[in-house]
């Protein structure tokens, strides 16, 4: 088995644009979580940061491994394959819930159509 010293340096550069730029979306959808004021605003950024910015991480273990171990390994398939299944059902189901929350409390927290544009 070979060390992470022995990784190639196409691999390494590769690896490391894959890891900075999956930690970088992650980032901006943090960002945009303390940025945006209304719960509805705030709820899309994070998401986007979570599917893509995993993603992105995910892809970057899969060539690491893949090259150190010289044979392929997909298991993080399986994982990326839950985090881009969870996170839009997870948006869907907070938003419908605070939706819900919002309509029976008859608050003004809910956006009109030219809020979301």
């Amino acid at each position: 088995m070979m060390n992470a010293t022995d990784l190639p340096l196409w691999a390494a550069i590769l690896v490391s644009v894959f890891m900075v730029g999956g930690a970088v979306i992650t980032l901006i959808g943090a960002i945009g979580l303390i940025r945006f004021k209304m719960f509805y605003e705030r709820i899309h950024a994070p998401t986007l940061g979570t599917t893509f910015g995993v993603g992105g991480i995910l892809i970057a273990s899969i060539i690491f491994f893949t090259v150190l171990q010289s044979r392929p390994v997909l298991h993080e398939l399986l994982i990326t394959a839950f985090v881009f299944v969870t996170t839009p059902v997870t948006l869907m189901l907070l938003t419908r819930a605070t939706m819900h929350r919002d309509k029976t409390d008859d608050s003004r927290q809910l956006p009109t159509s030219t809020d979301l544009y």
